[in-house]
């Protein structure tokens, strides 16, 4: 029996995902896993038993990643899950930031009178924007979201920059060929009337946006950010804003300071507030869960490296481990010691950490287990059946 606890509201389309075997709720105590949003784990003592955290999205500031590597706790997320929501919300945000329409609107609503008709007729050229198609688009990061947005504003008449080191073939596979290869950042300050930002908050990426971009970037450029606050600095932005530099700045985490200044479009976190990416974030969570619990299977981790190997046996043994030279030696020689013959194996590790299964014929004791976790390089092992 498993047990599967949430810290916040999760789609029943994740959860009728556990069967007869798991016992779930917010309620749960000494859990085996945690499926989480958004609520903050970095105050949170993490059980002993905690085997894994599945985060329903794919930012994991909420969760101590050091922490848990250091626990032996596989962290993941639902990449591309809520993909779709967001490129949708990125397109909308592309349109209000070049036509006001939300300041038409509020000005509307100030009208009164038999001869509204003729008011609206007289003001609106305070709204007057440019159209997208035609203009040229930068985005910065081509993973699931960026590619849908670069395609989408392709599709609408745009000229799309599209500018990520780390791109991967597969993402290359699904990314127009009409898409302009940007080869550096300052390709895309120097081209690009719009710019979109879509890659993870990290130490080297927080701040990208700043005043040292902002000055490379044309006048009158028009920036979105509805990936992660801390990629854009408030203070470079606002007075960007101000000056004129940046025409208009959409962003789905607005800073205190934000609110209510013109030409800054606030929207309320809404990129995957959508029924359809909770429930796509929730499924995925929950297989992924269930395929680590029952099977070793790792994929999706932001800290684990990637292991996936078609059960052989019905003994598997799961191991994450330091990344260190001779520790698959030592684990072939204890496990040949307890008498217990390897069918099948795959290791791989991703900087520090490492993650080896091992499929066995042979009755693994707890014993056998207690003495492959006693070994200086293991941070966890366990056997599945």
């Amino acid at each position: 029996m498993y047990k599967i606890q949430y810290l916040n509201k999760i789609s029943p389309a994740g959860t009728t995902r556990f069967g007869e075997n798991y016992e779930t709720g917010e309620a749960v105590q000494n859990a085996d896993a945690i499926m989480v949003r958004s609520a903050s784990m970095h105050e949170i003592e993490l059980p002993k038993e905690l085997l894994a955290i599945a985060r329903a999205g794919a930012g994991v500031n909420n969760i101590p990643l050091d922490k848990c590597s250091e626990q032996g706790v596989v962290v993941f997320n639902t990449p591309g899950a809520n993909a779709n929501a967001v490129k949708e919300l990125v397109l909308c945000a592309l349109l209000l930031t070049s036509r006001k329409v939300v300041p038409g609107i509020e000005w509307c609503k100030t009208l009164s009178g038999d001869d509204v008709a003729k008011q609206i007729e007289k003001g609106k050229s305070q709204f007057v924007g440019p159209e997208i198609a035609g203009k040229k688009l930068g985005v910065i990061g081509l993973g699931a979201i960026g590619i849908l947005v670069a395609n989408a504003a392709n599709s609408l008449g745009m000229e799309v920059y599209g500018y990520d080191p780390f791109l991967s073939v597969d993402a290359a596979w699904g990314l127009s060929r009409s898409i302009v290869h940007a080869r550096s950042l300052d390709e895309i300050w120097a081209n690009c009337d719009y710019i979109t930002i879509h890659v993870p908050q990290t130490p080297d990426t927080k701040g990208m946006i700043g005043a040292e971009a902002l000055e490379k970037a044309k006048d009158g450029v028009r920036v979105l950010n509805f990936a992660r606050g801390g990629l854009v600095d408030t203070g470079a932005m606002l007075a960007a804003v101000k000056s004129g530099k940046v025409a208009a700045y959409a962003t789905d985490f607005p800073a205190p300071e934000m609110i209510g200044v013109e030409n800054i479009i606030a929207v309320p976190h809404l990129g995957a507030s959508t029924p359809e990416s909770e429930d796509n974030c929730a499924r995925m969570a929950a297989d992924e869960l269930k395929d680590y619990l029952e099977n070793g299977n790792i994929c999706n981790s932001v800290n684990m490296p990637a292991v996936s190997m078609p059960r052989e046996s019905s003994e598997r043994i799961c191991i994450l481990h330091r990344n260190v030279p001779n520790t698959i030696s030592k684990f072939s020689g204890k496990v040949a010691s307890l008498g217990i013959n390897i069918e099948n194996m795959q290791s791989k590790s991703r900087k520090d950490y490492a993650y080896t299964i091992l499929d066995v014929t042979g009755v693994v004791t707890q014993q056998a287990v207690e003495e492959l976790s006693s070994l200086e390089e293991v941070i966890r092992a366990r056997v599945i059946r």
